[in-house]
């Protein structure tokens, strides 16, 4: 069983529970289970075999034991009986975002639906929006939640933050191989994009059969698919699917460029390289007059080769790289090691699981030179958000930590709520206390174009907020972005220097690339932040870092490449103008 099934379970156990009013301690630790679940790198059923479920954040003894029941037989005995307590399809409908508990009874009991489809039938008909408390206008949105569902299924794509960590075990596992050299990701994983179909690795060996038997004998593998001299393809039993690809040393470059793309990139380089007399391939370029291949053991041999200068891989999509790189106008894209502070930290406060000092070293141990403590505001109930009483009490406290840790400084902050009406959800005069105020939209998501841009514009032209923190929402083949008009958030954001969030948790990586190029074009500054809740938090900088890389930002764009006096100063300019 995969973890994805798994969390899935513990997640509906939370859901069911709740419907049922259960102690809501027991109900957050099923849903806090299943997020410590999302952020593993590894497989649990590997954690069960080693027997160290427990090393898990938010794994106690009972959780324990069903994970070890659903991991060594397949289902779970407290789960059936308690999906017998209710009418079928709840959980079903409870996959749609937008559907809780107690409105997936409703459609179960009152319309006698069962299925996706039969829910999606009777918004057409008319019959949900005639419910009490439904409407028109939450029909609507169940209808495009629906449409959403039904292409994240048809696409059969994977997350980023799911594909990269088992892609880097593999090659940890491959490079114990004797004579095996050069492995790394490829495709669209390499290129760093939000999701991808499927895990390409690249290599050479001095022996590639052997190796690729025993790529395709490892046992997190389910199925082989092909098993050849220089190529194996498996299906993982978490049902991903993994291509290995071998060749000879002198021909990587080459092979590396080919694999990577995307196809339009490679469509284009090819198109111009025949112009030139020239014939590209994984295995190297020949020359068209005289058939003669040349092969390369780096890409920048490849590209240099065709009067290129290096194109990164992040933007290899096919729009104007290869002019630039015959310009020799790429800049510098920014890197992992620029990045010197954190603008978005929770602590044990609110949501958090560690606490101020905690976090601090945590930080500090990642190579950071300063965090921001935003914990929520109290809009959010759920999140244990601070009131202004606990916020001044929390600024002490920020203030006493940094007397006692050296090598680090830690910025007074806070995550507010944006309200439904575009207010903040707490008083001006309480944020100008802090050094940083984020603001973020975590109610209303499917609220109309208009109105929820305007939320986020009015938030935006608010002297008292800094950044704006993940404003479309999504969270990544599980929730479609809001519906925001985002070149009217931009252009506001530019026109009062308020600076946009890059939400490097895997699940988010919010803005979008996309976005982000359009930010830098605009001449908004942009920072790039983990919305770190625990301490190996931190680990995740580097999705958020490749946003940016995708987004052709160099290192001047991003804030949080500044020093820390630099960071402040920064902000005081920014208010004053």
């Amino acid at each position: 069983m995969t973890n994805a099934e798994i969390i899935r379970i513990l997640n509906d156990i939370a859901d069911l529970l709740e419907i049922k009013g259960e102690n809501v301690f027991k109900i957050r630790a099923y849903h806090k289970a299943a997020h410590s679940i999302e952020l593993l790198p590894q497989q649990l059923d590997q954690l069960v075999r080693e027997e160290r479920l427990r090393e898990v954040p938010g794994i106690g003894e009972a959780i324990e034991k069903k994970i070890t029941e659903l991991v060594t037989t397949g289902h779970l005995v407290y789960y059936e009986n308690l999906l017998a307590e209710f009418p079928e399809g709840v959980c079903t409908l409870m996959e749609i975002p937008g559907i809780g508990p107690k409105k997936a009874v409703k459609l179960c009991r009152e319309l006698n639906i069962k299925t996706v489809a039969e829910l999606e039938a009777a918004i057409k008909e008319g019959k949900v929006a005639d419910l009490e408390r439904m409407g028109e206008k939450s029909a609507r949105n169940l209808l495009r939640q629906i449409e959403s569902l039904q292409k994240k299924k048809s696409n059969q794509r994977i997350a980023l933050g799911v594909a990269k960590p088992v892609a880097e075990a593999l090659i940890d596992i491959l490079r114990t191989r004797p004579g095996v050299r050069n492995l790394t990701t490829a495709g669209s994983l390499r290129r760093l994009r939000d999701t991808v179909g499927d895990i390409d690795i690249i290599g050479t060996a001095d022996d590639p059969e052997s190796v690729i038997r025993f790529f395709t004998a490892q046992p997190t593998v389910r199925e082989i698919t092909a098993c050849g001299p220089t190529k194996g393809s498996v299906i993982l039993n978490s049902g991903l699917k993994v291509d290995l690809r071998l060749v000879d040393h002198e021909s990587f470059g080459s092979l590396l460029q080919h694999f990577t793309g995307s196809q339009n990139h490679n469509v284009k380089l090819r198109e111009r390289a025949r112009r030139l007399g020239l014939s590209l391939s994984e295995y190297g370029i020949t020359d068209s007059n005289t058939g003669k291949m040349e092969k390369f053991l780096t890409e920048e041999a490849f590209y240099a080769r065709q009067g290129l200068q290096y194109i990164p891989p992040e933007i290899r999509e096919g729009g104007f790289e290869i002019i630039r790189a015959e310009e020799g106008t790429i800049s510098r894209l920014i890197e992992p090691s620029d990045i010197r502070g954190d603008l978005h930290v929770h602590t044990d406060w609110s949501d958090g699981k560690a606490s101020i000092e905690e976090m601090a070293l945590a930080a500090k141990a990642a190579g950071r030179e300063y965090i921001a403590i935003t914990d929520h505001s109290h809009a959010r109930g759920v999140a244990r958000g601070l009131d202004a009483d606990r916020l001044r009490a929390q600024i002490a406290e920020v203030k006493a930590v940094n007397k006692r840790i050296e090598g680090i400084r830690i910025f007074t902050g806070m995550e507010v709520d944006i309200m439904a009406d575009g207010s903040l959800d707490m008083p001006d005069e309480i944020l100008n206390e802090l050094d940083i105020v984020i603001a973020a939209v975590h109610s209303s998501l499917s609220q109309e174009k208009e109105k929820i841009t305007m939320r986020l514009v009015k938030a935006a032209s608010n002297p008292a907020v800094d950044i704006i923190a993940h404003p479309t929402g999504r969270l990544i083949l599980e929730r479609e972005p809001s519906e925001i008009d985002m070149e009217m958030l931009l252009n506001a954001a530019a026109a009062h220097n308020t600076i946009v969030e890059i939400n490097s948790m895997p699940d988010r990586l919010d803005l979008n690339d996309t976005n982000v190029f359009r930010a830098r074009e605009l001449g908004v500054m942009i920072a790039i932040n983990t919305d770190a809740h625990r301490p190996d938090h931190f680990d995740v900088m580097p999705y958020g870092v490749g946003v940016a890389r995708r987004g052709w930002c160099e290192a001047k764009d991003i804030l949080n490449t500044k020093t820390a006096d630099e960071l402040l100063g920064f902000l005081s300019r920014r208010v004053a103008k």
